[in-house]
């Protein structure tokens, strides 16, 4: 059992408790999201049963070329450019620990160039990821060489 706050579509809201600690949010008798006694958001949104949510703990967006500037950004204190096409995302609030994953685009920066469309791979993961911060490269789709992109987005799912 748990907490239960019901929205009824015949009797209006409906709440009942025990002492489990567990809420469950519902409506018309059906659970639609809770939050379990470990502090974990579990909810359904369109997927067929309640689950865990697993967020996106930062993200990012910024401009690598010339003075490298963030257009939008979430959890991300700054971007410290390391040379041509390498970059350290600094965490604002940092991770709870380096077992995070990571993903990224970037910005073709010479257009109608198949052969040079950039990717952002992360630099030797034994070293480029820690919990206040994360080393990642962008460069050319062949991988032969580092290139600045005037927009690269990496995201942060932990």
């Amino acid at each position: 059992m748990a907490t239960i706050i019901n929205a009824d579509t015949s009797d209006g809201l409906k709440l009942t408790s025990d002492t489990s600690g567990q809420i469950d949010f519902q409506s018309a008798g059906s659970t639609k999201a809770t939050i379990d006694t470990s502090g974990n958001l579990k909810f359904n949104s369109g997927y067929g049963s309640v689950g865990t949510a697993y967020g996106c703990r930062a993200w990012v967006n910024f401009d690598g070329t010339g003075t490298v500037s963030i257009n939008g950004s979430g959890n991300v204190s700054s971007i410290t450019d390391n040379g041509t096409g390498q970059y350290t995302v600094n965490f604002a609030t940092n991770m709870p620990d380096d077992d995070y994953s990571v993903s990224g685009t970037a910005q073709d920066t010479l257009s109608g160039s198949s052969s040079h469309s950039p990717s952002v791979t992360i630099q030797d993961a034994t070293s480029s990821i820690t919990t206040s911060t994360l080393t990642i490269n962008v460069i050319t789709g062949s991988g032969a060489s580092y290139i600045d992109s005037p927009m690269t987005n990496v995201q942060i799912i932990r």
